[in-house]
C-alpha cells in the first residue's frame, strides 16, 4: 500500500511539474516581449497626453474617484493632481519596460512596471480596455518569477542571487498562477459566449461591423456567406478546449500546436477588430509555456550541470502562501463573474482585488447587441460650419458616420465613446466636451474657433422593423444650466441607459 501511495504521489507531482513548470529561456523571451509591450504602451499614450492626463483634461481625478468609489483603487498619478506627476508616472512606465527588456535590476523593474501600468490605466480608466488589464495581471504574477535568470544583464552581473548556471525549469506557485491565469481568461470568455447569439452563429456578424468593433477587413469578411457563422462556432470551441489542453496535456507537440493556434487567433483578432494592444498582449501571454525542446533545437542547449538541476520553487514558503492567497481570491472573483452570482463579494476580498489589480471580468463580446451604434461630437465653428471634433474636424455626419468607430483617432477613443452613454461613465461627458473644445481652439485660428459642442451617442437596430435611430445627448459645452437651454444634469439622471447589456470592450 505504501509503495502504491508513493507511486500515485510521484505521478501527481510529475503531472504538476509538467503542467506548470516553465523553462527559464521561455521566461527570458517573455520578459523581453512584455517589457517591449510596456515601453510601447507608454510611447503610444503620449499621443493624447494633454487630453487624457491633464487635470483639466478629459478625465479629472475628482470624476475618476467618484466613478471608482473605493480608496483601494489606487494610482501613483493620484498623489499630485498635476500634469507633471502624470508625466513622471508615464516616464516610469517606459523606463521600467526598457529595463525589463534588458533584464537590468529585473525584480525592481518588474514591480515598477506593474505599479506604473496600474497607475496609468486607472488614471485613464474610461480609455482602458481588457488588454490593459491583462497586461497588469501578467506583470503582477511576473513579480514572483525569476524573469532575469537567463539572457539578461542581471545574469551576467550575478546579482539578485542569480546563480550560475540558472535552473532550466521553474515550478512554483507563481508559475502555476501564470499558467492558470492564462487558462482562466479563455475558458471564462468561452463560457460567457454560450448564449443564443453565439450558438446561433450570428454574433460575429454584428461584432465585425465598423459600427461595433470591426475594421474594414472585418466588414469584408462578413461578406462571405457562411464564413462568419463558422468562425463564430470555431471561436467558442477554441476558447473552451484550449485551456483544458493547456492544463491536462503537457506533451511538447501539443503545447506547440496550442501556442501556434492562439498566436494565430490573436493575429486574426488584431486584423479584424479594433482592439489596440490586446492582440500583442495575448500573443506575449503564451511565450512562457514554450517547451524546452524548442530552445534545444535552436542550439540553446543546456549544460550537463543544468540538466541535473531543477528549481521546484523560487520563493520562500511564506511568500508562496501569499501568492497562493492572491490566486485563490482572484479565482473566487472569476468564478463569481462566470457563474453570474448576484451575491456581492465580501469587502475584504474586494480590497485585495483592488490593491493588486486582479479584479477580472473576461466576458469579452459575451452579449452582442444587434444594432449599429456610433458617437459624434458636433462642433459649431464661429463661421457657422458644423464639424465632428472626434474625426479631425471633418464635415458632420449624424447618421452612421463613414468608417464608424474606425474613423476615430485610435482604439482608446473607440473605447471612450463606445461606453460613454453608460450611466457610470456619464460623469466624464462634461469634461470630455470641454477638453475637446479647448484642444481644438488651442490649435486653430480665431475664424475656426469652436463656440459650441454637443456629444451625442446613437444606435440603430439592424433587425427588420427595428431601424429607428435612437439618439442621446451626453454633454454640451458650454455647459447648460437652469437659466440656459435646460438642466442637462437632471436630464441625464432621468434618462435610462440605451442598452442595459452592453458587452465589455476588449
Amino acid at each position: 500500500m505504501d509503495n502504491a501511495a508513493s507511486l500515485k504521489t510521484q505521478i501527481r507531482f510529475a503531472w504538476l511539474t509538467r503542467a506548470f513548470a516553465l523553462d527559464a529561456r521561455s521566461l527570458a523571451l517573455y520578459r523581453i516581449a512584455i517589457g517591449a509591450i510596456v515601453m510601447i504602451d507608454a510611447l503610444l499614450r503620449t499621443r493624447d497626453f494633454s487630453l487624457m492626463f491633464a487635470p483639466d483634461g478629459m478625465f479629472p481625478i475628482a470624476a475618476l474617484r467618484q466613478s471608482q468609489g473605493d480608496w483601494t483603487i489606487w494610482s501613483l498619478a493620484y498623489l499630485v493632481d498635476s500634469l507633471e506627476c502624470s508625466a513622471v508616472v508615464l516616464v516610469l512606465e517606459g523606463v521600467s519596460g526598457f529595463f525589463l527588456m534588458l533584464g537590468l535590476f529585473t525584480p525592481l523593474a518588474t514591480v515598477l512596471a506593474w505599479a506604473s501600468v496600474v497607475s496609468v490605466l486607472r488614471r485613464t480608466m474610461p480609455a482602458t480596455n481588457s488588454g490593459d488589464l491583462w497586461l497588469a495581471v501578467q506583470l503582477f504574477w511576473s513579480i514572483f518569477l525569476p524573469l532575469g535568470a537567463r539572457w539578461s544583464l542581471d545574469s551576467r552581473r550575478r546579482i539578485f542571487n542569480i546563480t550560475a548556471p540558472p535552473s532550466p525549469r521553474v515550478c512554483s506557485v507563481a508559475s502555476g498562477m501564470l499558467v492558470l491565469q492564462l487558462a482562466a481568461i479563455y475558458f471564462s470568455a468561452g463560457c460567457a459566449k454560450l448564449n443564443s447569439d453565439w450558438m446561433g452563429g450570428i454574433a460575429l456578424t454584428h461584432i465585425l461591423s465598423q459600427h461595433d468593433h470591426g475594421t474594414w477587413l472585418g466588414e469584408w469578411l462578413v461578406g462571405f456567406p457562411g464564413v462568419p457563422k463558422a468562425i463564430t462556432w470555431l471561436t467558442i470551441a477554441v476558447e473552451l478546449t484550449g485551456p483544458l489542453v493547456l492544463i491536462m496535456v503537457s506533451h511538447w507537440r501539443a503545447r506547440l500546436f496550442l501556442i501556434a493556434t492562439f498566436i494565430l487567433f490573436h493575429i486574426a483578432i488584431s486584423q479584424f477588430l479594433t482592439v489596440g494592444l490586446f492582440g500583442p498582449i495575448g500573443i506575449v501571454a503564451w511565450l512562457p509555456i514554450l517547451p524546452a525542446i524548442c530552445w534545444d533545437q535552436l542550439g540553446f542547449v543546456r549544460t550537463a550541470k543544468e540538466l541535473k538541476s531543477f528549481s521546484s520553487t523560487t520563493l520562500a514558503p511564506w511568500f508562496q502562501i501569499l501568492v497562493l492567497t492572491f490566486g485563490i481570491v482572484a479565482g473566487i472573483h472569476l468564478v463569481h463573474q462566470v457563474t453570474g452570482m448576484k451575491t456581492p463579494l465580501p469587502k475584504p476580498l474586494w480590497s485585495i482585488l483592488n490593491l493588486t489589480c486582479l479584479s477580472q471580468n473576461w466576458r469579452m463580446f459575451a452579449d452582442v447587441p444587434q444594432q449599429h451604434q456610433w458617437a459624434y461630437a458636433l462642433g459649431e465653428l464661429s463661421d457657422g460650419r458644423l464639424i465632428d471634433l472626434l474625426r479631425n474636424g471633418r464635415s458632420l455626419e449624424t447618421i452612421r458616420p463613414q468608417g464608424g468607430f474606425t474613423s476615430l483617432p485610435h482604439h482608446r477613443w473607440h473605447k471612450i465613446f463606445w461606453e460613454l452613454h453608460r450611466k457610470q461613465m456619464r460623469v466624464f461627458a462634461p469634461s470630455i466636451a470641454s477638453a475637446l473644445a479647448h484642444d481644438w481652439n488651442a490649435t486653430h485660428g480665431r475664424e475656426e474657433r469652436v463656440c459650441r459642442v454637443e456629444i451625442r451617442y446613437a444606435r440603430e437596430g439592424v433587425m427588420p422593423g427595428d431601424d429607428m435611430v435612437h439618439e442621446l445627448l451626453l454633454a454640451t459645452w458650454p455647459r447648460r444650466g437652469d437659466a440656459g437651454a435646460g438642466n442637462l444634469e437632471r436630464l441625464l439622471e432621468e434618462l435610462p441607459d440605451l442598452e442595459d447589456k452592453v458587452p465589455l470592450t476588449p
